[in-house]
């Protein structure tokens, strides 16, 4: 059968596959439609499989809310271009909408939730495919809340920050007061009660030094790390950080005069701890021109 630019073009607007691809699938599928849509996508699967060594580390993160339930999530790409690309956006959303639905756990059971063009995890692969880019959904986390409790979200630097807090009491705009916080000023943990032993311990171990080496006896050494573990709990937990809307009192502390406590706060950061792409994107771009 004979394989006019029409179909070539019809193809190509349903897979967003290229022109050559599109004529090699049509011819190998004797013109018909559905089975080249099959071939691309197997092509398109070899392709992404080629791609799980490359390092993405760029990406968005995103809030989801419906009622008394919470979705954040973070995907990620190979490069902060692609994360502005409307189909990578739209693949997040259908991502967050699905888990909004769910109650999975891990990103495993969320590859095999069902979305109308397949599974999660079929979608990211043919994502992958289309945008040329290695896409992952890195991590995710479900939360719910009480009718006296609120949802405070806040998304910074366009995706690249998000951050989520429960507040109990009070009202929305004091927990996005908070939300924002955890944006803006990193927290590592919510409470002091929550940093983990060894990590205090070490701290300790640090401080009695410097103050040692400072020329403190030992026992007015470790009096002084009492004191200053306070301030190290001032720049780690939300709740001892000094407000950024008043910085007269902490964050507790402006929680607790508007009515309300602090349940919880998820803040995640694209591409923290992930090693980072330092190759030059402009070159790779220019590299597959002249490959082509």
């Amino acid at each position: 059968m004979e394989v006019t630019a029409s179909m070539v073009k019809d193809l190509r607007e349903l897979t967003g596959a290229g022109m050559m691809d599109c004529k090699k699938a049509l011819a190998e599928t004797n013109g018909n439609m559905d089975e080249a849509v099959n071939w691309l996508r197997e092509k398109g699967i070899a392709k992404s499989a080629k791609k799980e060594s490359r390092i993405a580390a760029e990406g968005l993160a995103n809030i989801y809310v419906d009622g008394n339930k919470a979705v954040i999530l973070e995907v990620n790409s190979e490069t902060d271009f692609v994360s502005k690309n409307e189909e990578f956006v739209s693949m997040i959303d259908t991502i967050g909408a699905t888990l909004l639905k769910s109650d999975v756990e891990s990103v495993d059971e969320a590859k095999c939730l069902a979305t109308d063009d397949g599974t999660i995890g079929e979608l990211i692969v043919n994502k992958t495919a289309k945008i040329g880019e290695k896409l992952s959904l890195r991590r995710f986390a479900i939360v719910t809340k009480s009718d006296d409790e609120y949802f405070g979200s806040y998304i910074h630097m366009g995706g690249k920050i998000a951050a989520l807090t429960v507040i109990k009491g009070a009202n929305a705009e004091v927990a996005k007061d908070v939300a924002m916080q955890a944006a803006a000023m990193k927290p590592l943990y919510t409470f002091p009660s929550e940093v983990p032993a060894d990590v205090i311990d070490n701290e300790k171990n640090v401080l009695k030094e410097q103050a040692m080496n400072e020329g403190k006896p030992q026992d007015i050494a470790e009096k002084m790390v009492e004191g200053r573990i306070k301030k190290f709990y001032k720049e780690i937990c939300l709740s001892e950080q000094a407000f950024i809307k008043d910085g007269d009192v902490s964050v507790g502390k402006y929680v607790t005069n508007n009515g309300g406590e602090i349940k919880s706060m998820i803040r995640y950061e694209v591409g923290e701890g992930m090693e980072k792409r330092n190759d030059n994107f402009a070159e790779e771009v220019m590299n597959q021109v002249k490959g082509n």
